[in-house]
């Protein structure tokens, strides 16, 4: 290990070894694929980057030589297809292995990358497309995604380039089919693609049928895009990458060129777009080595995250690489905390990060059954931990849950860094390498115990790396969040006099009741402590006394019954237990139980989804109440 991270940034530490001052230096042509991936494979080519598996058995060991000789390869073959400087590519690859090959390579290319999730609808494409001005899409034929991108396609005259990715399987495949391709997998070691092994070539797809292969007849060198897709109007990533030269030519580009931009969704309106310069690359090193203390020699760190969401960059590929550190990545479509136990005992992961609910799933679990002895560290974020799942992950691993906050917007700029001792729901303490303050409306900081809004110091002419630009062509959103020399998270805490922040929610999430601000996810901390809890969720919804109420969505236990009489009960039950285990104008006056809570792909709840939802019952009942005959109180 080089520690090529060294020459970007100047550290200091406490005398605690706590890190104290942290701050990055690019040069003017910083490029992160160039400067950090090639470099690697440049010096140390057999360097393991990421160990790559999916449910259906296939397994790839990819290098840092791996990695530059793939992305050369794609960026050729994009570059042929019209992709070029500035533009802008919608990439939807679930946890595929070509996301990374796809991302280096329109990095190396300047074309900006726009990662996002296959859960998108037909009017959810088009927004994005027409609203950023997309001129290509790369995507999966895993799910049924590529047939909403065909459907959209006439609204969307910008989008010229359609490329489809045959993703094997992607841990959609059923269960019996698994299972029978498990049941053929070779009992002998697969042949790991490591550098210096000859490339793969075309002749390996004669051993198996080139459209539906799945599995571990994949594995190695020789399965690597060897796949093959037909779909009318595509071209065949595949096949064009393995098709296209070794040979790539740098181009320059400029570190502060727009690389990356994600689509943010809020509470109301359409998502914002997130745009990023390659700085955003380098402020995730407070990301990986301060928060989720990633080692370059000898570890492998996993976070669980779709590649559609930000988060799959924070854990899966800046920071990580900057510290010449291996990732895992799991294939998969559906979350089973077994799975994940046994990727970890299997390939020794050392590092974990994933929110609560996937931590609270594991431990529901057989969790026991499995070596975790491996991980060295584990961290959280994406939602409030509450104190007993932090309590119950350090009776079974011996680990701290190390919490962290950042935004689409960001990368982590509250975190318990390494070294620190974290307190159970906090987020911890501001990352140096940023000025974070809570501010009240006026603009001023608020004492300790005081709720106000988290913000980071913000030169317009100069932004602190890892910061976006700006909500890219929306000068109007961009000027609500960036004034004053401030960026507004729209996050509120409040700090203890130890400098913690602790979480009190979105500014659209705090519920406000008789004149309270409740946060949502204290109370959910609370719920989770009740047996009866295994999942939970807080919103408001309209009251006509309290302006808001607090409602409690619930997925139960095993054994409690919601429904009837029972269900009387055992709400009322909860709702004395909240009274007694906080104020009493915090307990939920609703609880609804169902049986799952609705999530986004990398587990975090939707308590938007929820609101929505309420919102359109309400809107209906006094519709309804408005038009209803005289005899029912019309």
């Amino acid at each position: 290990m080089r520690d090529i991270h060294q020459k970007y940034v100047t550290e200091t530490y406490d005398e605690n070894g706590i890190l104290k001052d942290f701050s990055v230096q690019c040069p003017d042509d910083y490029n992160f694929a160039y400067n950090v991936v090639d470099d690697i494979a440049a010096a140390e080519p057999d360097r393991q980057a990421m160990i790559w598996v999916n449910p259906e058995g296939e397994e790839h060991i990819f290098t840092f030589g791996d990695m530059k000789y793939w992305s050369d390869k794609t960026a050729n073959f994009l570059a042929q297809n019209g992709i070029s400087y500035g533009d802008r590519v919608l990439v939807i690859l679930r946890r595929h292995y070509q996301f990374w090959f796809v991302a280096l390579a329109l990095d190396k290319l300047g074309a900006i990358i726009v990662p996002a999730t296959f859960m998108l609808k037909e009017h959810d494409l088009d927004y994005r497309i027409n609203s950023a001005g997309v001129t290509a899409l790369i995507c999966t034929n895993v799910g049924e995604i590529a047939q909403v991108v065909d459907n959209a396609l006439e609204l969307c005259p910008t989008l010229t380039t359609r490329i489809l990715v045959n993703g094997a399987g992607g841990g959609c495949t059923p269960a019996a089919e698994i299972a029978e391709l498990k049941a053929q997998a070779p009992k002998t070691a697969v042949d790991h693609n490591r550098s210096g092994d000859a490339p793969a070539t075309e002749s390996a797809e004669s051993s198996f049928d080139v459209y539906t292969a799945k599995g571990s007849v994949l594995s190695g060198a020789q399965g690597i895009l060897a796949t093959r897709v037909k779909r009318e109007g595509w071209l065949d990533f595949n096949a064009g990458v393995r098709a296209a030269s070794a040979d790539f030519t740098p181009l320059a580009t400029k570190a502060k060129d727009a690389m990356i931009m994600y689509f943010s969704s809020g509470t109301s309106g359409n998502p914002k777009m997130v745009l990023h310069d390659s700085l955003y690359s380098l402020g995730h090193l407070g990301t990986a080595k301060h928060w989720l203390n990633v080692k370059g020699d000898d570890g492998l760190h996993f976070t669980i995250a779709d590649t559609g969401w930000g988060k799959a960059v924070w854990g899966k590929l800046y920071g990580q690489w900057l510290m010449e550190t291996s990732v895992m990545t799991y294939d998969f479509d559906r979350f089973i905390g077994e799975e994940i136990c046994e990727i970890i005992e299997r390939y020794k992961v050392t590092s974990l990060c994933c929110p609560p609910t996937m931590y609270r799933l594991i431990m529901q679990g057989k969790v026991d059954d499995y070596d975790l002895s491996s991980l060295e560290y584990s961290c959280t974020a994406g939602e409030a931990l509450n104190p007993d799942l932090f309590d119950s992950w350090r009776e079974r691993t011996g680990l701290h849950l190390t919490e962290g906050f950042g935004q689409t917007e960001t990368t982590v700029t509250v975190a318990n860094l390494v070294g620190m001792a974290p307190k159970p729901g906090s987020m911890g303490r501001p990352v140096p390498l940023y000025v974070t303050k809570i501010l009240d409306e006026d603009g001023n900081e608020t004492p300790s115990g005081q709720t106000g809004e988290i913000c980071i110091a913000y030169d317009a002419q100069n932004p602190p790396p890892g910061i976006m630009l700006e909500y890219y062509r929306d000068p109007a959103k961009t000027a609500e969040a960036i004034y004053d020399g401030w960026y507004h998270t729209g996050d509120t805490a409040w700090r203890d006099e130890d400098g913690y922040f602790w979480y009190v929610g979105r500014n659209d999430d705090v519920i406000k009741s008789s004149g309270y601000r409740i946060s949502p996810f204290e109370i959910e901390s609370v719920l989770l402590l009740h047996p009866a809890v295994s999942e939970c969720a807080v919103t408001g919804v309209p009251d006509p006394l309290r302006g808001k109420a607090v409602k409690a969505t619930v997925v139960l236990a095993s054994g409690f019954d919601g429904t009837g009489a029972a269900g009387e009960k055992l709400t009322k039950e909860i709702q004395t237990f909240m009274k007694k285990e906080t104020a009493p104008y915090k307990y939920p006056r609703i609880i609804d139980y169902v049986s799952e809570l609705p999530k986004t792909v990398n587990g975090k709840v939707r308590r938007a989804v929820i609101r929505s939802a309420d919102e359109e019952k309400t809107t209906t009942a006094e519709a309804d109440k408005r038009h209803a005959p005289e005899e029912f109180g019309g």
